[in-house]
Parts: structure tokens; C-alpha cells; sequence
């Protein structure tokens, strides 16, 4: 959780900086700007000979074994009976079978 608040706060703080610093630097221009006169002659691509592996794509049926689950809903505790911890060293690990 503390890991998270910190990421958070983090983020915050570098878009906090990028808006100042985007109003930082203020730019006018001062003169129109002009693009290059370019001349291009035709050319020609290179040929290429390429060989490339066969891929087969298929599919088939297949019937997969799924296991079923039982659960059974835990006992209800007395009124008088004070709950179980759940850190508790006493309870053992859940096992999947």
C-alpha cells in the first residue's frame, strides 16, 4: 500500500514539473521559415531473393480432463466463542488438489 502512495505521489510530482516547465520557455517567431528546393530523379530498388520457411496451421479437438471443486461453507461460530485470527499459527495452508 505504502509502495503505492508513493508511485502516486511520484507521478504527481513529474506532471506538476512538466506543466511548469512547459509554460516555462516562451517562443515567438520572428521570421517565416522557407523549405529547401529538392530535385529527385527515379531510381530503382534492388531485387531480392527470398526464401522463407512453410508454416502449417492446423487444428484438432481435443478433451480436456477439468476437476471439480468442493466447497463447503465454514462453520458458524458461537456468539459466545470469540472468531478465529486469521494470522493465527494454528490454522494450516491451503492445499489444491
Amino acid at each position: 500500500m505504502g509502495r503505492a502512495i508513493g508511485a502516486i505521489i511520484a507521478v504527481i510530482v513529474v506532471v506538476v514539473i512538466a506543466y511548469f516547465l512547459f509554460f516555462f520557455v516562451d517562443v515567438d517567431q520572428t521570421q517565416e521559415g522557407e523549405l529547401p528546393e529538392v530535385s529527385v530523379e527515379g531510381g530503382q530498388m534492388p531485387e531480392a531473393d527470398v526464401e522463407t520457411g512453410d508454416v502449417d496451421v492446423g487444428s484438432e479437438e481435443v478433451t480436456v480432463d477439468v476437476p471439480t471443486v468442493d466447497v463447503e461453507p465454514a462453520p458458524e461460530a458461537d456468539a459466545e466463542e470469540p472468531a478465529a485470527d486469521a494470522t493465527s499459527e494454528e490454522q494450516e495452508p491451503a492445499t489444491a488438489n
